[in-house]
């Protein structure tokens, strides 16, 4: 997605100049003519990714509107702009926040160099903040990336679940983000901050179910050398998330339902229980209640898992938030492969809202992946998803080509191209095109434009070169390279050559 950009600075021109550099570098820009104008937009909930911010502005000062921006809660990178260059001023507005600064007026470059340097700075205190929320247990709803209406119910009623120590059952597809919603579900209970235990039950081996569950004591059996708590000690406090629990195995079923009943485990080898303190919040993509029909799942342990039911949304039901995902995925690479790129090509992000994506959040999380670490240009291209846009990589030469260049679409077809031929004047002389469609080499091109004004002006060469605005021996040298000697008519005003 294209990166936002709001200016502030009371100076039209000066608003219009870096609007002009931004927009060649393929950014949005957004204008505030003073720092009041700027905290309005803000306020009115724009999208803005970066802040370029002027700090002598008549009213509110840049000073003043960026100590108001932090105040308010707006942590988008910002770079001061100054006339004067005052390193006191300059240090002043760094220690209120701002992460860079340029002295006006500024070479574009300089300007790109700083805006890329603030984003790849927030995209890094991003992705930190969020690891830091993820070990630490208080990743909440307000962290989850997706504002359509099916994420919007899923968070109020998870927001709602959280505040209590009901059990709930988050049901969905595989890859559909089960596992966020339940450290949502922790990060926003009182229980922040606290152990948040994940087990993934179809992937416990069926012999160590009960050990790695419930613990076990040294010399319990075979290969038991220490005593070992398991997962519902760890938990202890906390939560404990049952990934995939119409996995488990009948026999455990039971210890699983007296464990919830009673709020106590039987270690194996142990001779008393344990009392444990341990929110339970389940998952599954099957459906249970025909588990339960077919008797491969207790009636009882379901009524007990199932009593605050959530559903996550398949990815195909909320298309509008892949946008904000892709985003989100971008920065997180970014961060993780050291690369910069901004953001996708428009006609990319349509090929990925026509697309189903069965495998759902994990299957567009792993295409962006991929994309990121292949991909050489500034904005992702249709050819970095070719399993979803049906498109392959251009040739080296092309890919080399800089990203403006790099073509978005597959070569026309030659139906296509009779057609496109077909609208260019009947009589032109010079073909630009052949006939595939493609454009014609610029020697081939060059040969024939030669050769058209040979014959335009009767062989006169002096007159050929000058229209051509080209040097005489320059003109015979590729005369001769081009093999055209035999166009030249009659003689050329009696010049010779001077190659």
């Amino acid at each position: 997605m294209t990166k936002t950009v709001l200016v502030v600075d009371d100076d039209p021109t000066q608003r219009r100049l870096i609007q002009a550099v931004l927009e060649r570098e393929g950014f949005a820009v957004a204008h505030a003519e003073s720092g009041d104008a700027a905290i309005e937009h803000l306020m009115a909930g724009a999208k803005v990714d970066l802040i370029l911010l002027d700090l002598v502005m008549p009213r509110l000062s840049g000073q003043d509107a960026l100590k108001e921006m932090r105040a308010r809660g707006f942590h988008q990178p910002v770079i001061v702009v100054t006339a004067q260059g005052s390193i006191d001023t300059v240090v002043l507005a760094m220690q209120a926040g701002a992460g860079d600064f340029f002295v006006k007026p500024a070479s574009p470059e300089r300007i790109m160099v700083s805006i890329r340097n603030a984003l790849s700075m927030g995209d890094l205190r991003g992705e930190v903040d969020r690891l830091k929320k993820h070990k630490t247990g208080r990743f909440t709803f307000a962290d989850m990336v997706g504002g359509s209406a099916p994420m919007t119910l899923v968070k109020r009623m998870g927001e709602r679940a959280a505040k209590s120590t009901i059990p709930i059952l988050i049901t969905g597809e595989s890859g559909v983000g089960k596992e966020v919603i339940a450290r949502a579900l922790h990060g926003s209970s009182d229980r922040s901050g606290k152990a948040f235990v994940a087990v993934n039950c179809g992937a416990l081996p069926e012999n160590l179910v009960e050990s790695i569950l419930f613990g076990h004591e040294k010399g319990s059996f075979t290969g038991a050398t220490d005593k070992h708590l398991g997962k519902f000690q760890e938990a202890n406090g906390g939560t404990l998330f049952l990934d995939e629990v119409g996995e488990l195995p009948l026999d455990m079923q039971v210890k699983l339902l007296r464990a919830l009943q009673e709020s106590e485990i039987d270690p194996v080898g142990s001779k008393r229980s344990v009392k444990v303190d341990v929110r339970i919040v389940s998952a599954t993509n099957r459906d249970l209640s025909l588990a339960v029909a077919e008797g491969r799942f207790r009636e009882d342990l379901f009524y007990r898992l199932n009593v605050f039911p959530i559903e996550a949304p398949a990815l195909r039901t909320r298309k509008d938030d892949i946008p904000a995902l892709v985003e989100h995925f971008i920065r997180r690479f970014n961060v993780e492969e050291g690369k910069k790129v901004v953001g996708c090509a428009p006609e990319t992000l349509q090929h990925l809202l026509a697309f189903d994506w069965p495998g759902n959040v994990r299957q567009l999380e792993n295409a962006v992946y991929r994309a990121i670490v292949l991909s050489d240009s500034p904005y992702l291209q249709p050819f970095d998803f070719p399993a979803i846009s049906g498109m392959v990589a251009p040739p080296p030469e092309v890919a080399s080509a800089p990203a403006a260049q790099v073509p978005s679409s597959s070569p026309i077809s030659p139906d296509a191209a009779r057609e496109l031929m077909a609208e260019l004047p009947k009589d032109a002389p010079v073909r630009i095109l052949d006939e595939r469609g493609h454009l014609r080499t610029l020697e081939d091109i060059e040969r024939d434009l030669i050769q058209l004004a040979i014959e335009i002006y009767a062989g006169h060469m002096s007159e050929v070169a000058r229209r051509l605005g080209i040097g005489r021996s320059t003109l015979y040298r590729k005369v001769r390279e081009q093999g055209l000697d035999g166009v030249i008519g009659g003689a050329d005003d009696g010049e010779t050559e001077a190659a």
